[in-house]
């Protein structure tokens, strides 16, 4: 069984053992007037509940086998609790459920059996508590919270239910349980509402808490993320493109109409540039109440052109303009979108496609080298820029070049009918020896792009979307009119990390790994922006409060992913490519896999190489942008690199999830 699948069961073994701790007590004391059928009925019960607490020991054993972040929480916490509870009821139920069974029960006996069976009850339901609130790693304050909780609340049971509750006793319980759960609820509260700079000060870098918003971070830092950017370069081609953000009724081919903010069109205007220009984009910010920034996604630009309102500039008021500039030195298909409230304006529609086509050129045929943007607006799957079949004519022969782009924040499932496709390069790069996938669906993750290459046959070829059926995209040798839909056709999805041929990695990355870190992402209650939420989670925090990767320029980082959570992360480190290294310990067994957004499953275990040759203050986050908004982002700082702007400063209130 997979990560996931064992830690679903331990969840449902914990909910089991629980509810059956319960209704055996509750049996019981329902039954204490010597009802052999009630003793019966609890004892079953009971034992039911035994057996679901051993097989959660069986199934924390067997997940141990997938590494130590799935199982910690249980086995420093959760299972020696339910353990204790059981063993508690055993002893101090044991007897009395036998006695019962056999209509030899008493009242006191009853009792007392019933307080021991909800001890084993609480002590059970604890693991809910350890799995969504301790988490990886653990903690003291919060274990520590979780077991005098569960304490009181056995102690004001047993107080309840074997004699005269003593005033002073039930209160001692009482504060026992809530002192620490309302205490630590009131520090995460109060601290989660403090405002941050994410910087780095003389002595390393850090998550610095601030006196009020805009403060910035010390003042010994070396550079500022707002002189990283590119000048002027004098004899460069520039290739120049003006974007203007506003809010825009769109309507759809179909008739439908689209409540967007825009940059004039849905997408927004393709920038395509040579390899080796000079990139000058003009950002005017027409009418967003929100503000509004550029992000180029996948591209390696200097950290003061990454766009990420409160990082590495303000988010640009209504009326305001930016200029951006950087050389198109990697060719390949990329995208931007705003990183301002980004969840809500990319959904909307602040995103459009930029190439950068190689020097010299590879000889494609414009026409047959199409951008194919799927995204969804407003519950409307839509491919490129209609929410039916889009219609394209290639002459056969032609060599085609289709260039996808998963602008949503879950992965999309792409069938190809009608040619052998081979998938040439991935988030814009290469992939070494690639060969025709036959019936094999292309998986994309958000934020991802594949390019796949096929020649034109004599008759006409389909893409369809899963659970689009009223749109895809469709290519014919000749004109025709036929807008027939397009069937999503299933089958494997492609697996990159076996796909293509083994090569030797540049020599950049085969010196010693000199920083690790690793990443747990869970689902779990915490405070966000004060409110009590199932918050997203890094290594227990949210979003601005997750500590930092740090790291030194030239520095090699090994960085381990861990999906603890029930949902898949599409994870994107900013101004950085990744070399993939495993997935779940299976190494990559095609093509060197670089990526900048690679999506981590349920259950998964990834381990990447980053090489820290872009200086700055870098956002990595989930790429399910609502994620992002929920608690999943972290900052790769790089040493004596500090930013003068404050999450929640600025004339638009930096927001940049």
């Amino acid at each position: 069984m997979t990560a996931a699948q064992l830690s679903a069961l331990d969840l449902l073994l914990t909910v089991a053992g629980t509810a059956l701790f319960f209704l055996a007590a509750t049996v019981l004391l329902s039954g204490r007037a010597a009802s052999r059928a009630a003793g019966i009925g609890a004892l079953a019960a009971a034992c039911a509940a035994a057996l679901a607490t051993g097989g959660r020991v069986v199934v924390v054993a067997v997940l141990a086998g997938h590494g130590w972040w799935f199982i910690a929480d249980k086995v420093l916490l959760a299972v020696p609790l339910a353990i204790v509870g059981a063993g508690v009821a055993a002893v101090v139920a044991g007897p009395a459920l036998i006695g019962s069974a056999t209509g030899a029960g008493a009242g006191a006996a009853t009792r007392r059996a019933a307080a021991g069976l909800f001890i084993a009850g609480y002590g059970s339901a604890a693991g809910l508590s350890v799995t969504f609130v301790v988490g990886y790693p653990v903690e003291l304050v919060p274990a520590a919270v979780v077991v005098l909780v569960s304490f009181g609340l056995s102690g004001l049971t047993w107080v309840g239910l074997t004699g005269r509750p003593r005033r002073d006793l039930v209160a001692a319980f009482v504060s026992i349980g809530l002192v620490p759960l309302l205490a630590s609820a009131g520090i995460a509260f109060y601290r989660h509402l403090q405002p941050v700079v994410i910087g780095a000060a003389d002595t390393g870098h850090h998550l610095a808490a601030a006196v009020g918003a805009g403060v910035g971070p010390s003042s010994g830092a070396a550079h500022s993320v707002a002189d990283l950017r590119t000048g002027a370069e004098p004899g460069r081609p520039v290739s120049r493109f003006t974007l203007t953000a506003r809010e825009q009724s769109v309507m759809l081919p179909s008739g439908r109409v689209i409540d967007g903010w825009t940059f004039g069109s849905l997408p927004g205007p393709e920038i395509r540039v040579h390899q080796g220009d000079l990139v000058e984009v003009t950002l005017t910010n027409a009418d967003i109440a929100d503000g509004v920034t550029l992000h180029w996604h996948g591209y390696r630009v200097p950290n003061g052109e990454d766009g990420v309102a409160g990082i590495t500039q303000d988010a640009v008021a209504q009326g305001e303009s930016f200029i951006y500039r950087f050389v198109a030195a990697d060719p390949g298909t990329y995208w931007y979108h705003a990183h301002q409230v980004s969840s809500e304006a990319v959904r909307r529609g602040l995103f459009g496609a930029l190439i950068v086509e190689p020097v010299p050129a590879a000889g494609v045929d414009p026409a047959a080298d199409l951008v194919v943007p799927v995204h969804t607006f407003d519950g409307i799957p839509v491919v490129g820029d209609t929410d039916g079949v889009l219609a394209r004519t290639v002459p056969a022969g032609s060599l085609v070049r289709l260039r996808l782009i998963n602008t949503d924040p879950t992965p999309h499932r792409i069938s190809v009918d009608g040619a052998s496709v081979t998938v040439a390069a991935v988030d814009g790069t290469e992939v070494t020896g690639p060969t025709p996938i036959g019936a094999s669906l292309l998986r994309i993750p958000a934020g991802s792009r594949f390019d796949i290459i096929f020649p034109m046959p004599a008759g006409p070829v389909s893409l369809g979307v899963q659970g689009a059926p009223a749109t895809g995209l469709r290519l014919n040798p000749a004109a025709v009119s036929a807008t027939d839909a397009v069937p999503f056709v299933d089958g494997p999805d492609l697996d990159l990390l076996t796909y293509g041929t083994p090569a030797p990695v540049p020599p950049l990355v085969g010196s010693d790994v000199t920083e690790e870190s690793t990443l747990v992402l869970d689902r779990q209650f915490r405070f966000l922006n004060g409110i009590p939420t199932l918050a997203q989670t890094v290594n227990g925090e949210v979003h601005p409060f997750v500590p930092p990767i740090q790291v030194r320029e030239g520095d090699l980082l090994r960085l381990t992913v861990v999906n603890r959570s029930g949902e898949t992360h599409p994870m994107h480190p900013h101004g950085h490519r990744v070399l993939v290294e495993s997935r779940n310990g299976e190494p990559v067994r095609g093509s060197p896999l670089w990526l900048d957004t690679f999506d981590v499953q349920p259950g998964e275990v990834w381990t990447v190489l980053l090489r820290a040759d872009n200086p700055g203050i870098w956002m990595a986050h989930c790429h399910n942008l609502e994620h992002a908004t929920q608690g999943m982002v972290v900052h790769l700082t790089y040493q004596g690199v500090a930013t003068p702007y404050a999450l929640g400063g600025g004339p638009a209130e930096n927001r940049p999830e």
